[in-house]
């Protein structure tokens, strides 16, 4: 584990934005302005909102606790990149609670959606409350904490898949490429909409002959499953502009642009309890210039037409805009 946040801290310290002294004090705001014209409805489909804990509390079984990230900074946030709508993801730090996930599309109105946890006490009449609410979909997180075994994977995902057919909600993965290899076919046969997070867990350096890469590639060109091409830091050690992460999603776009969504994953939380803390202390955020992550789009994607695919027109479908 500290392997992997020595890791990460050195992908994004050239994407760090030192405006005061206090670096890591708050949600980051872009630093870099936006240098393209964003389509009218874009949406950024992949966020989280971390309120106050005395309201919200954490699970008692997270592995992390985040700073907090409140729906004003969200907002602060898309107005500065000329976003529109919104996707609020609850977070593995609430657990299957996602009062606070609530609590920010709320405060954002028509332009929010949500994607929720769930657990085996979530009722039916609890997920016919979320869907009137807003929400759109429930989330597996299959990599924060580590979920590495097949078996579990495949039966997670099919127990999912199981209660969201009946309401057509679709099932979203934070997973890796290997995980990803074990459960294709029935993400080729899933009966609801698969999604899966942040370029899919593939990492930039390895490229896009990297071990299931192809499999992630192939799900998308057959409409079978969306991809998030969110949290570009996460996938490379690059920053700010990451461009080892251009051939992954270059790669992505062309297999099927229509199964494609962007997403800043603002407040950019780090998931790993740095060595030596307790898993109670608070992590602080990453401070990612999402100005310059979003001029990343036409570099992915030059023609404008495509962007508008991702950005507004792929969101309305999988996620129900009006």
């Amino acid at each position: 584990m500290l392997t992997r946040r020595s890791m990460m801290l050195a992908s994004i310290a050239a994407g760090v934005s030192m405006t005061n002294s206090h670096a890591f004090s708050k949600a980051a705001q872009p630093a870099t302005p936006v240098n393209f014209d964003v389509p009218a409805g874009a949406c950024d489909c992949h966020t989280h909102i971390h309120g106050d804990p005395e309201k919200f509390p954490f699970f008692a079984g997270r592995v992390y606790t985040p700073e907090l990230a409140s729906p004003e900074e969200m907002s602060a946030l898309h107005k500065a990149l000329k976003i529109e709508r919104v996707v609020i993801v609850t977070p593995s730090v609430y657990g299957p609670d996602n009062s606070s996930t609530l609590y920010g599309m709320t405060a954002r109105g028509a332009t929010a959606r949500g994607v929720a946890v769930i657990d085996d006490k979530t009722s039916e009449a609890d997920l016919d409350a979320m869907n009137k609410a807003g929400f759109r979909g429930i989330r597996l997180n299959l990599a924060t904490g580590g979920v590495n075994d097949p078996n579990v994977g495949r039966q997670r995902f099919s127990a999912a898949v199981e209660r969201m057919k009946a309401r057509g909600w679709h099932v979203q993965l934070f997973t890796s490429l290997a995980m990803i290899t074990a459960i294709k076919e029935l993400v080729a046969t899933a009966p609801v909409p698969v999604v899966f997070d942040h370029f899919g867990g593939a990492q930039a350096e390895l490229g896009v002959g990297q071990p299931g890469f192809a499999d992630l590639v192939e799900l998308v060109k057959s409409g079978k499953a969306y991809v998030k091409i969110s949290g570009a830091y996460r996938a490379s050690k690059l920053g700010p502009d990451y461009p080892d992460a251009a051939p992954l999603a270059k790669a992505l776009i062309a297999a099927n642009p229509e199964r494609i969504v962007w997403g800043t994953d603002w407040p950019h939380p780090d998931s790993v309890t740095p060595a030596g803390k307790k898993i109670t202390d608070v992590t602080p955020l990453f401070q990612i210039d999402d100005g310059r992550l979003l001029n990343q789009l036409p570099v992915w994607a030059p023609d404008a037409a495509t962007r508008k695919t991702i950005l507004v027109d792929n969101p309305v479908r999988l996620y129900g805009f009006g």
